[in-house]
């Protein structure tokens, strides 16, 4: 895995530090993009498995909301 950088801007100043990313924050970046794949798999998921419904149905989605709502 390549070096991570993080890049601190000081409003005030206008200075930019830049240092080398922490072993603690290099595992928080990797559990973070983890758990965003997870989700976006999640979500998909259930997008697939909400068109499968509309379809086995033969209605649309605002139709369905007419009959939930």
């Amino acid at each position: 895995m390549s070096e991570l950088i993080r890049q601190d801007h000081n409003v005030a100043s206008g200075e930019i530090l830049e240092r080398k990313v922490t072993k603690a924050e290099a595992d928080q970046i990797s559990a973070d993009k983890i758990a965003d794949h997870v989700r976006a798999e999640a979500e998909a998921d259930k997008a697939t498995q909400k068109a499968a419904l509309l379809a086995k149905l033969g209605i649309t989605e605002d139709e369905a909301r007419l009959l939930l709502g």
